[in-house]
């Protein structure tokens, strides 16, 4: 799992990493969109998905997994980030997500970590950021560091591929983000298409339509984004 994980990373490119920022722009504005259509359309959000979040969990786990404990339940990492003080008293770092990619680009490797390092201190579970700092320390030698954000990417990511297989609504990935979705097409080699929201059962879905890079096959995969169209509220 982790070597195919990090397939990407071997090979990344400053084409690849732009076209990544600028997917995830696009897909904030669809979230918003698609806000107003489900506020109109009135599906309930799923319960039994609440009950499974624990915000207390939150700062417990975000300790050990800063000490180095990578058998942390990431999947509860995440979710539990969402109902935490810590998200509510995050501050705005949307400049400094951006600024990591530009200097990373530019292979300004320790401008790029500290951006990077500005986002994470308000939202350890973002994966851009992880990944930046792992690239960018590789870059600069520090293999420890690198190591951690590589690891740390990598149990956020297997989290996210063991919710489901995307298949199906049935089997969707679940996502607390519309970033995780760019971030996981970027992992799977998928270039970005359509993006349409569905509902289905008192849930909310993305369909994302993506191309293989390597096959031009045309991929459907769906996610579960019953978590970001809750908090985007908030």
């Amino acid at each position: 799992m982790a070597a195919g994980l990090w397939a990407l990373a071997g090979a990344i490119r400053s084409s690849a990493n732009t076209l990544w920022y600028d997917a995830r722009i696009m897909s904030k504005n669809h979230l918003a969109v698609a806000l107003v259509l489900w506020l109109f359309a009135g599906p309930s959000f799923g319960q039994e998905q609440k009950a499974q979040v624990k915000g207390t969990d939150y700062a417990p786990l975000l300790e050990r997994v800063k000490g180095g404990d990578f058998s942390i339940d990431f999947q509860q990492l995440r979710f539990s980030y969402m109902e935490s003080p810590e998200r509510h008293q995050a501050k705005d770092a949307s400049k400094q997500e951006q600024e990591m990619w530009q200097a990373l680009n530019r292979k300004d490797y320790k401008n790029a970590a500290q951006n990077a390092d500005a986002v994470l201190a308000g939202e350890f579970v973002n994966l851009d950021a992880h990944f930046v700092e792992y690239i960018a320390y590789r870059e600069m030698q520090n293999e420890a560091l690198s190591n951690f954000h590589h690891s740390v990417f990598t149990g956020l990511m297997k989290s996210i591929l063991d919710s489901g297989d995307g298949q199906s609504t049935k089997t969707a990935y679940v996502v607390i983000s519309t970033q995780e979705e760019y971030v996981l097409l970027n992992v799977r080699g998928l270039r970005p298409g359509k993006q349409s929201v569905l509902h289905e059962g008192g849930h909310n879905y993305d369909l994302l339509e993506a191309t293989d890079s390597k096959t031009n096959q045309a991929v459907k995969l769906y996610f579960n984004v019953d978590i970001p169209f809750k908090h985007y509220l908030e």
